[in-house]
């Protein structure tokens, strides 16, 4: 069963076009890989779907329903969780501040966040501010777990981290998808990680969907079509 659907989805940043057709489903515990070179819409996108960005044209739907015109909070409730690009963690409150702050009711507490990210509980009494860019991530990604999202969106969750740090957020990531029925949709230019963990691939090219399949069917030539420099 499909959670998301984009549908022929067309937006716009004041009078200025962005998206031109984008099409993407996510399933019910699937991991789907949004691609593209810089600048193509990946970010537009999920605007469009965390209803960041108003008034699309297509259809925007989540479990079932028609979410095009929802405001943000609504949709958020709704069970869409974002890690956004830059992290943007609450800087003058406590990782265990910046945790309980964005918590809803359902499985994942502080104490499944603590299993996850063993390192946010060691830090939970410590400013957000004072935490490396590794450390953030984990908080970024901690929090939207606390809110008991059925969808959770990584915008470039990996981008600009320390190896060994990136290492530790694919393997969170990878446990998401084993041991939960989380529906992931993940922006990263990794591919060789993307490979161990994502169902599928959608690459956007100019604001809109230009090839979708499945990992495994990312060829050489696709790649340096659409992905290459």
């Amino acid at each position: 069963m499909s959670l998301l659907e984009l549908e022929a989805v067309t937006a716009i940043y004041g009078a200025t076009p962005a998206l031109f057709g984008v099409d993407l489903t996510i399933g019910e515990g699937e991991v789907i890989a949004l691609m593209g070179r810089n600048g193509m819409g990946k970010s537009t996108t999920i605007k469009v779907i965390c209803r960041l960005l108003k008034n699309p044209e297509g259809r925007v739907t989540f479990a079932g329903e028609d979410i095009a015109n929802l405001p943000a909070h609504r949709a958020a409730r709704r069970g869409i969780g974002l890690v956004p690009e830059g992290r943007r963690c609450f800087p003058n409150l406590t990782v265990g501040e910046n945790l309980i702050a964005s918590a809803r009711p359902g499985e994942w507490d502080l104490g499944k966040v603590h299993g996850l990210f063993p390192r946010l509980k060691e830090r939970s009494d410590q400013m957000a501010a004072s935490l490396s860019g590794g450390e953030q991530q984990m908080l970024s990604i901690g929090r939207a777990l606390m809110t008991n999202p059925r969808l959770l969106i990584l915008d470039e969750a990996t981008e600009g981290l320390a190896p060994v740090v990136r290492q530790e957020i694919w393997t969170a990531i990878a446990t998401l998808k084993r041991q939960t029925g989380l529906s992931i949709l993940v922006v990263d230019k990794s591919i060789a990680e993307l490979r161990q963990i994502a169902d599928g691939v959608v690459i956007l090219e100019r604001g809109s969907s230009v090839w979708q399949g499945g990992i495994a069917d990312l060829s050489a030539d696709v790649k340096d079509r659409y992905l290459g420099v």
